[in-house]
């Protein structure tokens, strides 16, 4: 039997980055977004240059794996030098690969990280076999025998399984953690629904909430100051939005901001755990599944299982790569200790 069954996807990252990247700033009345932009027409100099294996499939799975957890994960890759690569990289990790799939006629998935001065980044993404992993592809004896199953974003013809696999979990007992992806939440929120009916543990950024539920999160004006109150009013109605059964945990994560959960009697805000900022690629996907694995530790304690989530995502994007910088439990807890300081907060 395993803890944690991931699902998702597996990738090759190239990360470049640029010193003669600027970030555009563009406000509306109702909303502000933020562009990574280059000189057009220009040939742009790279300033720094690295790869690593990722995609939230891997990322996640490295995560429990190194938590302690029992882990095996399912991704689909082809039969090329990057799914080389990808093998490579598994063998001093104590994951087990035997419901990997293999398709020597798709191509693995390859990504082209654009890292910004900030520390943020801009992902330019070829899905490949990421999305093409069919029903038949997944072992769903697997499944059966695991703890948990966790569910990365997934993307293209990859999340027609997503009803299914969570249906299946829920039917036999089995915890889920459902990671929404755009991809899945594009299709709106009667498919989004489906697949959330069957979750015990709800994870998205800010930005992925407000496009499902179709609420915005209001700027301050002169006269109302949102920013003021612990858990913004607009983010309470997304978060209702989403609860669609008694049993589920709802997460929010914004950013350098920090994080807020509901469980349906109280809100939870925890703040971002301070430490540099060098790459913020594989930090949803860190505090995620940290979030999982600390509420079984912690006893279902859901500010803890925060805190515990921010310091393993503050570790990550401390360094370049999504899994370089995670943490065991052991070094987590030894860094909450040293910061004392360093609480949640609950709200009504």
């Amino acid at each position: 039997m395993y803890d944690v069954i991931t699902i998702g996807s597996a990738t090759m990252d190239v990360f470049v980055e640029s010193d003669d990247a600027n970030i555009v700033s563009v406000y509306t009345k109702n909303k502000k977004s933020e562009f990574m932009s280059y000189p057009y027409g220009a040939k742009v100099e790279i300033s720094d240059f690295t790869s690593q294996v990722g995609g939230g499939g891997v990322n996640t799975a490295c995560n429990f794996a190194n938590l302690g957890l029992k882990t095996s994960a399912i991704f689909k890759i082809g039969d090329d030098i990057y799914s080389a690569g990808i093998l490579e990289s598994f063998k001093d990790k104590n994951i087990d690969l035997s419901n990997i799939i293999q398709d020597s006629s798709l191509s693995t998935g390859f990504s082209i990280i654009l890292v910004s001065f900030q520390g943020d980044r801009t992902v330019l993404a070829h899905r490949g076999a990421n999305a093409k992993i069919k029903k038949a592809d997944i072992n769903f004896e697997a499944i059966k025998n695991a703890k948990l199953l966790y569910i990365a974003p997934m993307n293209g013809d990859s999340t027609k399984v997503l009803d299914d696999i969570a249906n299946f979990a829920n039917d036999n007992n089995v915890y889920v953690c459902f990671n929404a992806g755009s991809t899945s939440i594009k299709k709106g929120f009667n498919y989004l629904k489906k697949i959330l009916e069957n979750a015990n543990i709800v994870v998205m950024n800010k930005e992925e909430a407000s496009l499902a539920t179709q609420i915005h999160v209001r700027p301050d004006t002169r006269e109302e100051k949102f920013s003021q109150e612990l858990i913004h009013p607009d983010l309470k109605e997304m978060f209702k939005k989403l609860k669609v059964r008694d049993y589920q945990i709802i997460v929010i994560t914004d950013g350098s901001h920090g994080a807020y959960a509901y469980d349906g009697h109280k809100y939870y805000y925890c703040p971002v755990f301070e430490g540099p900022v060098v790459s913020t690629l594989g930090a949803g996907d860190a505090f995620a599944s940290t979030f999982c694995a600390a509420l079984g530790k912690t006893k279902l304690n859901i500010g803890k299982a925060l805190m515990y989530a921010s310091v393993n995502s503050a570790g990550v994007v401390s360094e370049f790569g999504a899994t370089q910088g995670l943490l065991s439990l052991n070094q987590i807890e030894e860094k909450l200790k040293s910061n004392p300081d360093y609480k949640y907060k609950t709200t009504k």
